[in-house]
C-alpha cells in the first residue's frame, strides 16, 4: 500500500552488470521521489529465463548499496509472482484479445515485410496465426508444442473504444504534457512468451499497478513502449501513472550504453577506485 504517497521504482533486469546508464536511471528516480516526498522501490525484473543469472541479481544489490541506496523491503522479484501475470493474461484471453502463435522466428522473418518494422526495429508480425483454426491449435497444444500468446491489436483497439489513447509525460519539474500513444505501430505484440508465463510488457504494467506506482521514470529508449503499456493498462483496468523518460548516456558515437556491449560496469568502476559520489555526479550530468 502506498498510503496515497507518490511511488516511484527502479526496475533493472539481471541480465548483466549495471553500468552508468542504470545508475543514471536510479539516481534520477531517487531524486524525483525525494522532490515529491514519495517512496522509491526496487524491483528485479527477472522473467527472461535465457539471460538472467543469480550473480547479476546479487550484483544489483551490491552496486546500489555501494551508491548509498536503501529500499523498502521486501524487494519484489517478478519470478516470484508469475501467478499475477497469468491472471492478467487470462483476463485478456477471456476478452478474446489474445491468440496462440506457434510460428518460429525464422518463419516470421520469412513471411514478414522487411520494410515494416516496430519501434524496436523488429519486423512487424505478419499475422501467421491470427485467426488460426481452433482444431489446429488444439492439436498443437495437445502435443506440447511451445507457443506465445499475442495481442490481436485490431481487436484490442476496437475493444478500447477510445478515439485517442494518451499518456502523461512529465519533464521532472512542473510541466506535464498529454501525449498521443500509438500502439498500432507495434503490430500484434507478444504478451506471453514461449519460454516464460509473461513478457516484459505484461509484467511491468501489472507490477506498476499492484505496487501503486504513480510515476514511472525510465530512459528515452522505452518511450515508444509506453504505447503498449497504456493500452494494457486500459484493457486490464489498471491505474495510469505519470511518465518521465530521461535522456540516455551515450558514447562518442551516440550509441547508448548497454550490458550486451559490455560497457564499463559499476563494479568495474568500483574496482578501479572511482568514488560513489563521482559515479552519482556523472550519472546526474549524463556523462561518462
Amino acid at each position: 500500500m502506498t498510503g496515497g504517497r507518490p511511488t516511484l521504482r527502479f526496475a533493472p533486469s539481471p541480465t548483466g552488470y549495471l553500468h552508468l546508464g542504470h545508475a543514471r536511471s536510479a539516481v534520477i528516480g531517487r531524486q524525483l521521489a525525494g522532490d515529491l516526498g514519495g517512496r522509491y522501490l526496487l524491483r528485479i525484473e527477472d522473467v527472461d529465463p535465457t539471460r538472467i543469472r543469480p550473480e547479476y541479481v546479487a550484483a544489483i544489490h551490491e552496486d546500489l548499496a555501494w551508491l548509498g541506496f536503501k529500499w523498502d523491503e521486501p524487494v519484489r522479484r517478478q519470478s516470484e509472482h508469475f501467478d499475477a501475470y497469468c491472471d492478467a493474461a487470462a483476463r485478456l484471453e477471456r476478452l478474446g484479445l489474445l491468440y496462440p502463435c506457434f510460428a518460429t522466428r525464422t518463419e516470421i522473418e520469412a513471411a514478414a515485410d522487411p520494410t515494416q518494422r516496430d519501434p524496436d526495429g523488429a519486423v512487424i508480425y505478419p499475422g501467421l496465426w491470427r485467426g488460426g483454426s481452433a482444431a489446429d491449435v488444439r492439436v498443437r497444444r495437445a502435443t506440447g508444442e511451445p507457443f506465445a500468446l499475442r495481442l490481436d491489436m485490431a481487436k484490442a483497439l476496437v475493444h478500447l473504444g477510445h478515439p485517442m489513447l494518451t499518456f502523461r509525460e512529465w519533464d521532472g519539474d512542473e510541466q506535464i504534457e498529454t501525449m498521443a500513444a500509438h500502439p498500432e505501430r507495434w503490430g500484434d505484440p507478444v504478451i506471453v512468451r514461449k519460454d516464460s508465463p509473461t513478457s516484459y510488457h505484461l509484467s511491468v504494467v501489472v507490477d506498476d499497478g499492484l505496487q501503486g506506482v504513480t510515476h514511472v521514470t525510465r530512459g528515452r529508449d522505452l518511450y515508444a513502449a509506453t504505447d503498449l503499456h497504456r493500452l494494457l493498462q486500459v484493457l486490464l483496468g489498471l491505474p495510469e501513472p505519470i511518465y518521465h523518460h530521461h535522456p540516455l548516456i551515450t558514447d562518442t558515437a551516440g550509441r547508448k550504453l548497454s550490458k550486451s556491449a559490455h560497457d564499463t560496469s559499476l563494479r568495474m568502476m568500483r574496482a578501479a577506485g572511482v568514488a560513489p559520489e563521482e559515479v552519482i555526479r556523472r550519472a546526474l550530468n549524463g556523462t561518462q
